[in-house]
C-alpha cells in the first residue's frame, strides 16, 4: 500500500492521519517538535490548542456548531477527543487542554499505520508519492520558503491583515446607501455616512481610546506597510477622513449631498450576504471592536461573522492554487491543510485535514473523488478556499455566509439558521451513503 507523507500533527494533520489510517493507509508523519520548536506551542503533544482551549459555539445554529456535528459523522478524531475532554462552558464546546493533546497525541502515536520521523521537512521535492502539507501559521522559514519557490511568488502570505467582515442582513439599510466613488464602477459600495462632525469624532475619540490586543514578539515587524485603523485616527483628527473614510465624491442620492466622513462596505461573496470594512485592518480586542465599529451609522446591531486581525498567519492564495479536495492544482499529488490554506480558527483546520485526507485516501484506493455538497459547512469551506473568483482573498472562519441560501427567504436567524444546519446534516448523509463513506 503507497504511504503518504503529512507533514506537521497540528489540528489538521492529526485529522487527515485519522482519516488515512481509518482507511487502512500507512503514513509517515514528519513533526519537526520536539527536536525544534517554533514561537508558540510549549509542549510536545500533538494538536496543542495555542490561543484558546475554546472550540466556539456547540449548538448546530451556529455555523461552527454544525461543523464540528458534521465532523462527529465523519468519524472525527479531533472530535473524538474534544468530546471526551469536554470541560463546562456554557453553550460552548471547551476542552482540558492538556488532556485533549495527549488524547490526540496517544491516538497518533499508538497508531501502527503510523512512522513518526521527529525532523524539520525543508524541500517538498525530498518527499515521494503523495504530501500532505499541515505545517500550520508557523511554517519554519526553510519549508516557507521552499513552498513559496514551489507555488509562485505573490501566492504565499506571511501575515494576516484582514478588515472585519458582518452579516449583510445585520445592517441597517435605512441608514446607508450604495454608491462608488463618482460614480465609477455601478454601485458597488454600500456607505455609511457620519453626516455631522460631532458624530464622527465621538465615533475617531472611541477608536483612539479604544483597547488593542497584544502583539506576539515575532510579530512586530511584520506590518510595518499596513496601518491599523485605530493608528491612522491617532495620526490627528482628519487622517481618516483623507483615507479610508474620504467622503470625497461619494453623493448620498437621498440628499443630494456628501457627508462628512463615509465608511466603505465592500461586497465579500458572490452571494452578497457576506461585506467587509474597507481599510479596517485592527489590532483592537474583539470586544472593542463590536463597540466601536457599532458607533459607525448603520451598524448599531451588525454581526461580525470575522473581526479585524493583524498577526503573522502563513497562508496560501488558494483559490488561485487549490482544487476543491485541498490538492495543488499543479502538482495534485501536493495536498494543503489548515490555516495555510485560509481557514480560519481551529475546528475549520481540522476540518480541512479531515476533507484533504479523504480525498487523499479515496484517490489511492482508486474510489471516484467524493465533493461534499455546497450546503454542507464542509462544502461551503472547500468552495471558499478554492473558489477562483473569490477576489480580495482572506482567511475567513465558517458561517452561515458562506452556505448558499434557503431557497424561501427568512430574514430572522433564529429560523433561518436551524433551517439551514437541517438541510446541511440531510445532504451530508445523502453525501455518505452515496460514496459509502
Amino acid at each position: 500500500m503507497e504511504k503518504v507523507h503529512v507533514i506537521g500533527a497540528g489540528l489538521a494533520g492529526s485529522e487527515a492521519i485519522n482519516q488515512l489510517t481509518k482507511r487502512g493507509i500507512p503514513v509517515i508523519l514528519h513533526e519537526m517538535r520536539p527536536v525544534k520548536s517554533d514561537a508558540a506551542h510549549k509542549t510536545a503533544y500533538y494538536a496543542e490548542l495555542v490561543c484558546s482551549n475554546s472550540l466556539r459555539a456547540g449548538n448546530i445554529e451556529n455555523a461552527v456548531g454544525l461543523l464540528k456535528e458534521e465532523m462527529r459523522r465523519l468519524d472525527s478524531l479531533i472530535m473524538e477527543q474534544a468530546d471526551k475532554h469536554a470541560v463546562p462552558a456554557g453553550g460552548a464546546l471547551a476542552v482540558d487542554r492538556e488532556g485533549f493533546a495527549k488524547g490526540v497525541t496517544d491516538a497518533i502515536q499508538n497508531n501502527p499505520l503510523v512512522t513518526i520521523v521527529n525532523e524539520e521537512v525543508t524541500d517538498l521535492d525530498s518527499l515521494d508519492g503523495y504530501v500532505i502539507v499541515a505545517s500550520g501559521p508557523l511554517t519554519s522559514d526553510a519549508l516557507f520558503a521552499n513552498i513559496q519557490a514551489k507555488i509562485s511568488e505573490g501566492y504565499l502570505h506571511f501575515f494576516d491583515a484582514a478588515a472585519p467582515i458582518v452579516d449583510a442582513d445585520s445592517i441597517n439599510y435605512d441608514l446607508v446607501y450604495r454608491a462608488s466613488r463618482y460614480d465609477k464602477g455601478g454601485a458597488d459600495y454600500l456607505n455609511c455616512p457620519f453626516y455631522t462632525k460631532e458624530e464622527y469624532l465621538a465615533f475617531y475619540e472611541a477608536l483612539k481610546s479604544a483597547e488593542t490586543a497584544p502583539v506576539k514578539d515575532f510579530e512586530h515587524k511584520v506590518f510595518e506597510a499596513c496601518m491599523p485603523i485605530e493608528e491612522m485616527a491617532l495620526r490627528g483628527e482628519d487622517t481618516m477622513r483623507f483615507g479610508p473614510l474620504k467622503p470625497v465624491g461619494l453623493v448620498d442620492p437621498r440628499v443630494g449631498k456628501e457627508a462628512y466622513a463615509v465608511v466603505q462596505l465592500r461586497q465579500d461573496n458572490a452571494a452578497a450576504s457576506l461585506f467587509n470594512l474597507v481599510g479596517f485592518q485592527t489590532h483592537l480586542k474583539w470586544g472593542e471592536q463590536k463597540r466601536v465599529f457599532g458607533m459607525i451609522p448603520g451598524l448599531e446591531n451588525a454581526e461580525f461573522v470575522r473581526y479585524g486581525v493583524m498577526h503573522k498567519n502563513t497562508y496560501m492564495n488558494s483559490p488561485k492554487l487549490l482544487n476543491k479536495d485541498f490538492s495543488l492544482r499543479k502538482e495534485p499529488r501536493f495536498y494543503f491543510a489548515g490555516q495555510m490554506t485560509g481557514v480560519e480558527g481551529y475546528v475549520e483546520s481540522a476540518a480541512s485535514g479531515l476533507m484533504a485526507g479523504l480525498a487523499c485516501a479515496r484517490k489511492i484506493l482508486g474510489e471516484e473523488l467524493a465533493e461534499f455538497p455546497a450546503e454542507t459547512a464542509h462544502g461551503s469551506l472547500a468552495n471558499y478556499v478554492s473558489n477562483p473568483e473569490v477576489e480580495h482573498f482572506q482567511p475567513m472562519n465558517i458561517n452561515f455566509g458562506l452556505i448558499p441560501p434557503l431557497a424561501v427567504r427568512i430574514r430572522k436567524k433564529k429560523e433561518k439558521n436551524p433551517l439551514i444546519a437541517a438541510r446541511a446534516l440531510e445532504k451530508l448523509g445523502e453525501f455518505k451513503e452515496n460514496y459509502h463513506i
